[in-house]
């Protein structure tokens, strides 16, 4: 029979798949022999059979009692025992870290027999019944499925009663009254009742955890950072260790390094006579992690000591939880901790020039989507600000949104357009959705370590926690500064993550030192730049030399494309000559769209050539020696031609003025004629090289001498012709031999030699399957995996998106849009059947992709395991798809 069961002692760090990550850290921190409170893991695997069979394996009870009585007779005491009772934590802990997703029951053995037991033991009446009470509120939450706002009404009642605010001025008595009626609460809600058998409530409590792995809220986080669904989470069941027996005893989070900045140092927070929940929730405020010197000075140093044991243990930031319980230090839990995108290059560049991990594994700890986030814009600190408040810099950026008070106005005015920023007194998971729908994240309470902060992190959300001086009044919905001035909902607000500050308005933004840096405008050996910079320089330039694909940009004119190469892009991988035919030019088109004979319509492409030569001049001249793809004229003819209904219109009312427009008439009848159904499946691409006359002969004119004017003033040119949308071989063979007669043509007229390669873009299925056929007359493929991705799954972008696609999201049907990363079960197919043909039939065949997904960091990986030889994407995308492309070779 498998094994469900685990002891600490039995574990390690490398069984994350089956023990989870929490309980394999405690195995590991065991190991070390760090004060670990004894305790058993059940596995990963019992949960599996679980959620597939809804009962858990056979056996399972069996081993859990046998490691009970193991953990009973090694404390000397049994669970809930009414003179001195073994109480245990039930804990979840799936693979990936997942903060405050899934459930915890603290205090599990208490009854009214046992609390008083434990109150005798520890000489102290009111910690005993406050244990008690934490016990019925959590498991009536978690466990029995109740409000937990009807908890917390009862909190508030007795505070008020007493004229306090602080959970600390309760007295034993107020506890007791609480524990008659949170009983009455739970009878109320379940008529069964709080089970007082010890037993009973663990084996409840476990199946809870189990359960939590699919709650709404664990679901839609697993989403979000594309954690797999079937992992499951393991339930860590450990002794409990009690941090709210008084002043002398406290709980806390650390950290080995800051997580918002990478700064080495002493962070973290600590709060006295207090259980960990309520450091992670936020509702008490507490003191920074430095304080602990003053209050208890062993402790801190032995803190200090295992926190640099970890540290070099692990070779990474970690995150600590830990309690002290009348002067003993315990440790509850530790990890790999979540960081910021800019603690993570710094730490990585720091543990390189510490001698921990080696610059190969460096790269391999930072992300092209942390690259990106440095990438993005920051306030502008010369700008006249006005300052609403200050708390803590819990997750860096500049965030601009009006102020909402709860998760729900945070998602209805998101989906309306709207930026918002999403204020709480403290944030918890069911507030999940409305932090992931806001642009940034402010909280009146809570510190570093609090489920705000540590979410926010995790998404990489601006976020600023802990602003005191900030009144949050969710139920008025507004928030109150200093002096009274008062932000209602709606008003605009701006944070700075960076900083900590809170402004009123929309503070303007200035562009990154990173984006700056990339510009050329700062130079990473200088005085001006800091020690991101510095980093993110170190693993550019190990990428860079490490990667097998090279990395073009998407650019349609001379400015993009120069913003391009400065950001060091290797050419252009997709000129979309579509761009060029826009705002004064439309009228040209509309020209060539009317003309009724082969004269009309050779005026309207000759007046079309010089236009289209000067931008080309433009970009091969920006690119001066670099490759650039230019693509003939993709899209639907009528997407150059007025509305529809507005032309009729138009028409309609000039007739029933009785006057006369000509050319509106004639433009409705030619808007008629390219009517389309289905304008993507009709006449475009290369369909339109054949129908229309002359078109894709001019642009490959434009091409052709642009390439000769930028030869006769010294430059290098180096233009390839992209043929869209090929179904068949004989299509491109018929565009192929015009275009290769049009630049011998050229090349002649000029006295030039323009030897410039031909090829197409695979965007539809059968082009991918007759690659080998369609490879004997392209000297390229550029796979276009916009529309590739539409054609494979038979949907159009732009109208899924927006009607089902969220639907098949949260129903787990896509973990992730496929137009936002690659399908590489079915286009990643296709692809790589497009190589193996193509290269077949041609060896020397070049293969890039072009479509956005050559920006996304997952789809980069796949496209270096394909055998791509370039990604094209975006021109800010472009240090993005260098750091994974270099990242995917070191990986191998």
């Amino acid at each position: 029979m498998p094994k469900y069961v685990y002891e600490f002692a039995e574990g390690n760090k490398d069984l994350k798949d089956l023990l989870g990550g929490k309980g394999a850290n405690l195995a590991e921190m065991t190991n070390l022999g760090l004060p670990v409170p004894p305790g058993f893991t059940i596995t990963t695997d019992a949960c599996r059979y679980y959620l597939e069979n809804g009962r858990v394996p056979e056996g399972l009870d069996t081993e859990i009692d046998e490691k009970l009585a193991a953990l009973e007779a090694a404390m000397g005491k049994r669970l809930g025992q009414a003179d001195d009772p073994l109480l245990v934590s039930v804990r979840s802990g799936a693979k990936f870290s997942m903060p405050g997703m899934m459930e915890t029951v603290l205090n599990i053995g208490l009854n009214d027999d046992s609390v008083r037991g434990l109150a005798a033991q520890a000489g102290n009446e009111r910690f005993a019944w406050d244990s008690y009470r934490r016990l019925i509120q959590m498991f009536g939450k978690t466990v029995q499925g109740i409000d937990g706002e009807l908890f917390e009404d009862a909190i508030d009642a007795i505070k008020q009663r007493k004229g306090t605010t602080d959970d600390l001025d309760l007295d034993a008595g107020d506890f007791k009254e609480l524990v008659q009626t949170f009983k009455d609460i739970v009878a109320e809600h379940t008529g069964e009742g709080f089970p007082s058998d010890p037993r009973e409530q663990m084996r409840q409590a476990i199946q809870a955890v189990f359960d939590s792995w699919n709650a709404p809220r664990a679901v839609l986080y697993r989403r979000q950072e594309r954690i797999p669904s079937g992992l499951g989470t393991a339930v860590n069941v450990c002794s409990m260790v009690f941090g709210n027996l008084g002043m002398d005893s406290g709980t806390g989070v650390a950290f080995t390094r800051d997580p918002a900045s990478g700064q080495q140092g002493v962070y973290g927070d600590y709060l006295q006579n207090a259980q960990g929940e309520d450091v992670v929730a936020g509702i008490r405020n507490t003191v920074p992690l430095a304080d602990l010197e003053r209050i208890d000075p062993a402790s801190y140093r032995r803190l200090l000591d295992i926190m640099e044991t970890l540290e070099n243990h692990y070779r990474d930031l970690c995150d600590i939880e830990f309690t002290i319980e009348r002067g003993r230090l315990w440790m509850l839990q530790t990890r790999v901790g979540k960081r910021t995108a800019a603690a993570a290059f710094r730490i990585a560049n720091q543990l390189v020039d510490q001698g921990l991990i080696t610059l190969d594994e460096a790269v391999g700890r930072v992300t092209g989507d942390q690259l990106a986030q440095l990438m993005f814009p920051r306030f502008d600190e010369t700008a006249e600000r006005t300052r609403l408040g200050r708390g803590m810099n819990a997750s860096p950026g500049a965030a601009v949104g009006k102020a909402v008070f709860d998760s729900y106005t945070a998602i209805k005015w998101s989906r309306s357009g709207e930026d918002v920023i999403l204020c709480r007194r403290e944030t918890n998971p069911d507030d999940l959705e409305g932090m992931i729908a806001a642009r940034g994240i402010l909280t009146s309470r809570g510190g570093k370590t609090s489920h705000a902060a540590v979410v926010a992190r995790g998404m990489g959300k601006t976020c600023v926690c802990g602003a005191e001086e900030l009144d949050v009044d969710t139920k008025n919905r507004r928030l109150v500064a200093p002096g009274g001035q008062v932000i209602e909902e709606g008003d605009v607000i701006s944070i700075d993550g960076t900083s900590g500050e809170v402004f009123l308005g929309e503070v303007p933004v200035v562009a990154s030192p990173v984006v700056r840096y990339f510009e050329g405008e700062i130079d990473p050996a200088s005085d001006s730049s800091d020690d991101l910079v510095r980093a993110v320089h170190r693993f550019m330039q190990y990428s860079d030399a490490a990667r097998r694909m090279n990395v073009r940009a998407n650019a349609d004119n001379a400015e993009d494309a120069a913003r391009a190469r400065r950001m060091g892009a290797q050419g252009v991988g997709l000129c979309r000559t579509e761009h060029m035919f826009l705002g004064d030019r439309r009228q040209l088109v509309e020209r060539l769209i009317l003309a009724d004979t082969d004269k009309e319509r050779e005026e309207s492409l000759a007046a079309l050539l010089p236009l289209q030569r000067d931008d080309f001049i433009g970009i091969f001249e920006a690119m001066d020696g670099l490759p650039v793809t230019v693509r003939l004229l993709d899209p639907p003819l009528h997407e150059f031609l007025p509305d529809i209904t507005e032309l009729s219109v138009r028409v309609a009312v000039a007739e029933s003025r009785g006057e006369k427009h000509e050319n509106d008439l004639r433009l409705l009848q030619a808007v008629h004629r390219l009517h389309e159904q289905n304008p993507m499946l009709g006449l475009r691409g290369v369909r339109l090289g054949l129908v229309v006359p002359g078109l894709f002969t001019m642009q490959v004119r434009a091409i052709a001498q642009a390439a000769a004017e930028r030869l006769r003033a010294g430059g290098r040119p180096c233009p390839e012709i992209m043929i869209p949308l090929v179904g068949t071989v004989q299509e491109l063979e018929i565009i192929r031999e015009e275009s290769l007669r049009v630049l011998r043509e050229v090349g002649e007229e000029y006295g030039v030699t323009l030897n410039y390669p031909v090829g197409t873009m695979i965007e539809l299925p059968r082009a991918a399957l007759t690659a080998g056929q369609i490879a004997e007359n392209a000297e390229f493929f550029s796979f276009g995996t916009n529309d590739l991705t539409q054609t494979v799954w038979g949907f159009s972008r732009d109208d899924v998106e927006a009607s089902f696609f969220s639907a098949y999201l949260e129903k787990g049907v896509f973990g992730v849009s496929p137009f936002e990363s690659l399908d590489v079960d079915g286009v990643g197919r296709l692809i790589r059947i497009a190589v193996e043909e193509g290269r077949r039939a041609r060896p020397g065949i070049k293969l890039g992709v072009c479509g956005e997904h050559g920006g996304d960091p997952a789809s980069v990986h796949f496209f270096h395991e394909a055998g791509l030889d370039y990604v094209s994407c975006s021109p800010f995308r472009v240090p993005v798809a260098r750091l994974e492309s270099g990242r995917a070779a070191a990986r191998g």
